[in-house]
């Protein structure tokens, strides 16, 4: 009698195993070769539209640059993209399938978009290759990351990203002792590790020497056609060294669009933007 207890037992146990399982991510359909749709989308902060009737489209591969002023929702925009606020109206979709505003922080973060804020967030007290090994899509459930040890195609990643990043030299240096550089290359490096299908870089040359600006231009560069890359930037030096299509937002909404000539030949945006 008891054997048969047991063994009635047993598939209920599956059952609760089973919502361990974390279930598969959504696959990204990039059928129509747009990874990024942003259409009508409208914020307003106590009286203050932030975004005004945007709309954006971002090609599978693509780096696309976003100027723009102060206040003209650069930051907001990203922030609807990563799920951190909500619009008022208005869509948002990741390839075909994907509704962003239905998915929250993690979930976009595990479908495939990774940001990169103007400040470098690297733990400064473990090496580099620790911060990458950290960073890594895995398993987070407890029990594998109680065992947890690197595979060969795990430590291949990493190899391959401290290349993408030229930090091979210094992967056992403690993340502290980079210079500013170093640190937003390594955490550009970090979010490679989550194999991104769309990055958004916030100001990635603030503060650097134009040593490590034109580093930075070659690594974004290298990145686009396997991931899309959107940058944020206000340094129009750096901008005309990566532009391949430019977005000017102002106050909320898209002001011009084009190749860098295009934008600065642009009367709208000399008077709004780059005659400041």
């Amino acid at each position: 009698m008891k054997s048969v207890e047991l063994i009635k037992e047993l598939p209920q146990r599956d059952r609760v195993f089973e919502f361990l399982v974390p279930p598969e991510p959504p696959q990204l359909d990039l059928t129509h070769n747009i990874i990024l749709y942003l259409e009508g989308l409208n914020k307003s902060f106590d009286g203050f539209k932030a975004i005004n009737d945007l709309n954006l489209y971002i090609e599978a591969g693509e780096l696309r640059c976003i100027i723009g002023p102060n206040g003209a929702g650069k930051s907001t925009m990203m922030d609807i993209i990563t799920g951190k606020t909500q619009p008022d109206s208005g869509h948002a979709w990741f390839g075909q399938r994907l509704n962003l505003l239905e998915m929250d922080e993690p979930e976009i973060a595990e479908a495939g978009i990774g940001r990169k804020f103007q400040k470098p967030t690297v733990f400064e007290n473990l090496t580099v290759m620790q911060n990458l090994e950290l960073a890594m899509a895995q398993d987070k459930r407890l029990m594998p990351m109680l065992f947890a040890t690197l595979s060969g195609e795990q430590r291949d990643l990493i190899a391959e990203v401290l290349g993408i990043i030229r930090l091979e030299a210094l992967a056992k240096d403690m993340a502290g002792k980079l210079s500013h550089g170093q640190k937003q290359w390594l955490e550009i490096g970090m979010l490679l590790m989550q194999k991104p299908a769309l990055l958004l870089v916030d100001e990635p040359v603030a503060g650097m020497t134009h040593q490590e600006m034109e580093r930075t231009a070659e690594l974004l560069t290298s990145l686009a056609g396997k991931h899309s890359v959107i940058v944020v930037e206000h340094d129009m030096e750096f901008v005309r060294s990566i532009a391949r299509k430019v977005t000017v937002l102002h106050q909320g909404s898209v002001l011009a669009e084009g190749s860098m000539t295009e934008v600065q030949e642009d009367p709208r945006v000399v008077e709004v933007y780059l005659g400041e």
